[in-house]
Formats: C-alpha cells, structure tokens, sequence
C-alpha cells in the first residue's frame, strides 16, 4: 500500500517512536510536582519545548503544548481577541482557511464580533492588497493566515501579510500545520498553531505560540499549566516524541523538499496529458513541497478514492462527496476550481519515485472505468 495522505497525517517519524518509549519510563510524573521523578518529568518537557521554539523561531516561554492542532488554532484566535477586546471586535481571515479558523471566527459573530473574509485567486493564493485593506481598517483585532493551504498547497504570503499587520498594529496568527518540519517558518507572525502529527510526531499534541507583547487572555477558565494559555495535564512523553520528530524532520527537510518537490512535479506534468478532462489545482511553483491535487470532470470523487484505495493508493480528497456534508470543499470552492472528482496527493517523508509511477500508470485506466461506468466515456 502506497500511502499518499501525509497533509492529514504524517506517519510516526522512527525518531519519535524511540523518544516516546523512553520518556514512558522517565517522564511519566507530574511535572508540576516537586519530588525527583516530577522534576525529571519536568526537564523533559522543558527541553522539548526548548527544542521546538527553536525549529519555529520562538522563545520557550512563547510555547505551549495543547491537545491538537485544532485546539491550538481555536485557543490562539478566540484569546487574542478577547486579549484585544478594547482595541476592537474585527477579525480578518482568508477564505481558504482551515476549518478550525472558520469555526473560530462562527463563535467570534455569535458572540457579537465581525469577521472579514478576504479571497483568493484562482491558484488558491490570497488578495494581498484586499488583506491589507482589510487589517488597515479600524478595529481589526486579529488576522490570520496559513503558510498552506492543507487542500492545495497553495503558499501564502504571509510575511508581506505580516508586514502590513504590523504597520497598522494588528497582530497576525499564522496557522503552520502544513509546513512546520518543512519549510522556513516566515517571520512577522505574533500568534502561530502547527500539529505534530503533521511532522512526523503523536497525534494529541499541538502547539500554540505566543510572541511576547501580544495581548493574550485564555477565554477558558484558567489553569497554572502551560503559561496559563492551555489547561490541563501535559502528555510529556507525547510532547517529547512530538519535539523528536519536529528536530529530525527539520534536519531531513532540505533534502526531502527537494526530493518530493520534483515527484509533486512529476505528477503535476503527468497528470495534465494521461487524464482527460482534468483540472490541475493550485499554485504550481509556489506550494508545499509534497502536496498537489486535481479534479477529474464526470467523475465522483468518492468512487475514484474508494478505487485508488483497491489498487493500492491511499489518497484523500476535497469533494463533497468524500466529506460529511453536501457542500463543496470550502476552499475549492472559494477558489473557483472544479470541485467534482478531486484528489489530494500528499507525499510523506520517504515516498518513492516507483510508487509515483505505478500511480501515474493506473490513474488513467481507473479514470477512464469510472467514467465509463457512469455512461460518459
């Protein structure tokens, strides 16, 4: 089985596995306590921390470990607006970005704040100009901006984007899940959100960041752990395997960049000649390195994913009708792009040049079947 899903899950770097194991053994306490085993427990976690601040260009004391990525987003928008509350109630998004954020900012407006969407291009990219016009507007307490798109890969550009949040004082939260482990993290973000399992590390273990001077306060009821931004017991051995795979992952990420980089290409290029009537999505050079998606006309995406799966192919997609709802992807959608028929490619560390290949020479034939069965061949 080839599995070509790593923009939902990387799977577990062999460097987490080994940290994991043994801080089970070491880390297991409670690293709020005094005796010896807690304040081993707590070395752990304050190195682990230490270690992921520097992959991100933080300090330590800006870091805190949450439950999941998810959580990290929905802490970081709703507590730097309620930390900002006096400044104003508009929050500004993109409209390609990731649900956590949109389902954020739906509790901002039922709670009596605004919420400006800006949109995008047809590569998924966002309208810097309107961006700006928007965080220069009065009131605005918060924007936020992906470095990628989770569907599409698509990079944002979030240090110009950064730019113009500074110069009119809003601070921008940056969701990094996408490309922390495997790119640069750009500069300028005030509150940034990434998820281990996206680099490699456990599932159950997001981070939130918090640059100093930016006005936070947690909506939760609040807690000593974690800065007093994130409540409840910490995972230290989870937390450790996460920080072990985020430094490996870092180290491996020249070189593995370049290498999925030019198999995404491959597929891009391939893809375009061998299937009919096919839409290949997103911004074709300034993406993440291991993510491209296309939409097949005539084609339901459920089928097409469900016979991939048979031939060996573990893929996802964007489709409506993959999803538990009736609606289009919200990001293919907003981008203007053929939403029927999709598939998502995302290719994990160590994904070989012969797995790409079977793919590209099964998908035509699987195309074409699938068509042809539904009488549009």
């Amino acid at each position: 089985m080839a599995y070509f899903d790593a923009a939902s899950t990387e799977p577990l770097h062999p460097q987490a596995r080994e940290a994991y194991l043994a801080a089970l053994d070491v880390g297991w306490a409670d690293p709020a306590r005094l005796y010896n085993q807690a304040r081993r427990a707590h070395m752990l976690l304050e190195q682990a921390r230490t270690e992921v601040a520097e992959v991100l260009g933080a300090r330590p004391d800006e870091v805190s470990f949450t439950s999941s990525g998810t959580q990290a987003v929905h802490l970081g928008v709703l507590g730097t607006l309620h930390g900002r509350r006096r400044t104003g109630r508009r929050l500004v998004t993109s409209a390609v970005e990731h649900s956590s954020v949109l389902h954020a900012a739906g509790v901002h407006e039922r709670d009596g704040g605004t919420v400006e969407t800006v949109g995008v291009g047809l590569t998924g990219r966002v309208d810097l100009p309107a961006f700006t016009a928007a965080v220069a507007a009065e009131g605005t307490a918060l924007a936020c901006l992906q470095t990628a798109n989770h569907e599409v890969g698509t990079l944002q550009p979030v240090a110009e984007a950064a730019a113009a949040c500074r110069e009119h004082g809003v601070p921008l939260l940056v969701d990094a899940a996408q490309t922390a482990g495997r790119l640069p993290i750009p500069e300028g973000w005030s509150v940034l959100a990434a998820s281990a399992h996206k680099w490699g590390g456990p599932a159950g273990v997001g981070v939130l960041a918090v640059r100093k001077g930016t006005r936070f306060r947690s909506f939760l009821p609040e807690d000593e752990r974690e800065r007093r931004r994130v409540p409840g017991y910490e995972n230290v051995p989870a937390i450790v395997a996460a920080a072990a795979a985020l430094r490996a992952m870092s180290a491996e990420a020249a070189r593995e960049r370049s290498r999925l980089s030019a198999l995404v290409d491959r597929i891009r290029n391939t893809v375009a000649k061998v299937v009919p009537d096919v839409e290949v999505i997103g911004e074709p050079v300034e993406r993440a390195p291991h993510i491209v998606t296309f939409s097949c006309l005539y084609v339901d995406g459920e089928v097409l994913l469900t016979e991939l799966d048979k031939a060996g192919f573990a893929v996802s997609s964007g489709s409506s009708c993959t999803a538990s709802t009736l609606r289009p992807s919200h990001v293919l959608e907003a981008m203007g792009v053929l939403t029927h028929g999709n598939v998502r490619v995302s290719l994990p560390r160590g994904a070989s040049s012969a797995e790409v290949d079977r793919f590209l020479e099964i998908l035509p034939e699987t195309v074409r079947r699938i068509r042809q069965d539904a009488g549009v061949a």
